[in-house]
C-alpha cells in the first residue's frame, strides 16, 4: 500500500492581512498530481485542516474540493483528523459529500465512522470503531487499520486532569491517557493489515518551530512521550509541528510530515513537503521519502544598512516572489514619507524593523562626553520610537510626571 502523510494546511491563513488563498490552491492542485503521479492509495491529513474554528467560506471550499479530488469518487481512500486549531464538528459537516469520495472524517477521539461498503471498485470501511477504521482500498490485495485520534485535548476526551496536581505529574498523566487510549484502539491491528496511526499532539523530542503551532499543553501538560506508540504499528502519522521530522526512541516509525506552505519568519530554513511511504502487513519499517512542496511563496528576512540598499535591492529584483520580513539600520527614524516610499517600491514587505543606535550608542561610537537633560533624552526616545517630535505639551506632561514621582520618593 502506497501511502501520502500531510498535515497543517492552515486553510484560511492570512499574513498580516495577506490572503494565502492563491497559494492554497496551488498547493491543493500540487498534491492531487503528486497523488496521481505515486499512485497513492491512502491519503492521510493529520490535522489543522483549517487556521481556526471559523474558516472563511473559500477555505471551505477548497476542503471539499481537496476532498473530491484526493478520493477520486471514492478509489482512493483519504483519512482527515482534526487538529487544536478545527472545529470538531465544522471538519465533519461535510461528512456525506467526503464518504462519496472514500473519505473517512474524524473530529473528535471517540467519533465512529461505522461501515460503508459501496462495492469493490471503491474504498470500503469493512470495519470500524471510536477512532478507528478498517479500509480497502481497489487494486491492493491488503487493507488498512487507521487508529485515528483527532487533537485530543482534555474536553474532547472527555476526560479532566486533576488541578492539584503539579506540571511533571500531569503531563505524565495526559501522556498516560494517550497511551491507554492507543493501546486500547490497538486491539483493533491484526498480522494482514497495515497498521497505521495518525494524530495531532505534541510528542516529546519534537522540536517547535513556528509562532503558528498554537501550543497544545499548558506548560508542559500536553505533551506525549514516546512510549505511547502501540508496539503493534508500522508509521505514525503526526500533526502539529511545521518541520519536517522524526521522533527517535518509538516503537513505530514516527513522523511529522510538516506544514506544506510556510505561514511564519520563523519557518525558514528548511524545505516544504509531504511525506510518500510504501508498507506491506508484514514490514518491519516503511520505505519512505519526502515530497518538496512548491506552491507556497517563499518567507525571507532582509537585513539592511540603510535605504539606499533597500533600494539596489529592489532594482535588482532580489527574492521576487518572497514576502519580506526587513530589518533596516538608520542613524534617524524612518518618517512615513520614507515608510510609504518602501511599501510603494516592495508591497510584499510585511514587517519594517528600524534599528537605530541608542543615546549610550552614540556617545560611544562618538567618543564624546555627552551629557543630555532628562528633557533631551525624551525627546529622543520620542523620536525613535514614532519618527517625529513630540509635542510641546507632550514633554511638559512627561517632565511634570517625572517632577511628581521624584517628590513621591523624597517623602
Amino acid at each position: 500500500m502506497r501511502i501520502l502523510h500531510t498535515a497543517d494546511w492552515h486553510l484560511g491563513r492570512t499574513l498580516e492581512g495577506r490572503s494565502r488563498q492563491e497559494e492554497h490552491e496551488k498547493f491543493v492542485d500540487e498534491l492531487c498530481a503528486i497523488v496521481r503521479d505515486e499512485a497513492i492509495d491512502l491519503v492521510l491529513i493529520a490535522g489543522d485542516v483549517f487556521d481556526s474554528v471559523n474558516p472563511p467560506a473559500s477555505a471551505e471550499e477548497l476542503y471539499c474540493e481537496a476532498l473530491a479530488r484526493l478520493g477520486e469518487g471514492g478509489r482512493r481512500a483519504v483519512v482527515v483528523i482534526a487538529g487544536n486549531h478545527d472545529s470538531p464538528d465544522r471538519l465533519t459537516a461535510v461528512r456525506a459529500l467526503a464518504q462519496r469520495h472514500g473519505a473517512v472524517l474524524f473530529g473528535y477521539p471517540y467519533d465512529d465512522p461505522g461501515t460503508h461498503t459501496p462495492g469493490p471498485d471503491r474504498v470500503q470501511r469493512v470495519a470500524a470503531g471510536p477512532g478507528w477504521v478498517e479500509l480497502t482500498v481497489p487494486g491492493v490485495d491488503h487493507p488498512a487499520v487507521v487508529l485515528a485520534l483527532a487533537y485530543p485535548s482534555e474536553s474532547r476526551l472527555k476526560q479532566l486532569l486533576a488541578d492539584t496536581l503539579g506540571e511533571e505529574e500531569l503531563q505524565s498523566l495526559y501522556s498516560d491517557q494517550v497511551k491507554g487510549w492507543l493501546a486500547a484502539a490497538a486491539r483493533h491491528f491484526h498480522p494482514g493489515a497495515v497498521r497505521l496511526v495518525t494524530s495531532h499532539i505534541y510528542m516529546a523530542g519534537g522540536a517547535e518551530t513556528s509562532d503558528v503551532e498554537r501550543p497544545i499543553h499548558m506548560g508542559g501538560a500536553y505533551t506525549v512521550y514516546a512510549d505511547a506508540v502501540p508496539p503493534g504499528a508500522q508509521y505514525v502519522a503526526l500533526g502539529h509541528l511545521h518541520r519536517p521530522q522524526q521522533i527517535h526512541g518509538t516503537a513505530a516509525v514516527t513522523r511529522y510530515s510538516g506544514s506544506p506552505l510556510s505561514f511564519s519568519f520563523s519557518e525558514t530554513g528548511y524545505t516544504k513537503g509531504v511525506t510518500v511511504l510504501e508498507l506491506r502487513p508484514g514490514d518491519s519499517a516503511p520505505a519512505l521519502r519526502e515530497i518538496p512542496i512548491t506552491a507556497g511563496r517563499p518567507l525571507v528576512r532582509w537585513e539592511a544598512r540603510g535605504l539606499a540598499e533597500v533600494e539596489r535591492w529592489v532594482g535588482e529584483g532580489k527574492d521576487p516572489t518572497a514576502f519580506i520580513d526587513l530589518t533596516i539600520h538608520l542613524e534617524h527614524p524612518l518618517t512615513l514619507d520614507q515608510i510609504h516610499r518602501l511599501r510603494t517600491l516592495r508591497p510584499d514587505i510585511i514587517h519594517i524593523r528600524p534599528v537605530i543606535p541608542t543615546v549610550e550608542e552614540e556617545v560611544a561610537v562618538g567618543g564624546e562626553e555627552l551629557q543630555l537633560s532628562l528633557q533631551e533624552k525624551f525627546i529622543r526616545f520620542y523620536q525613535q520610537e514614532r519618527g517625529g517630535t513630540p509635542p510641546d505639551e507632550l514633554v511638559r506632561l512627561f517632565l511634570e510626571l517625572v517632577s511628581d514621582q521624584d517628590e513621591e520618593g523624597a517623602e
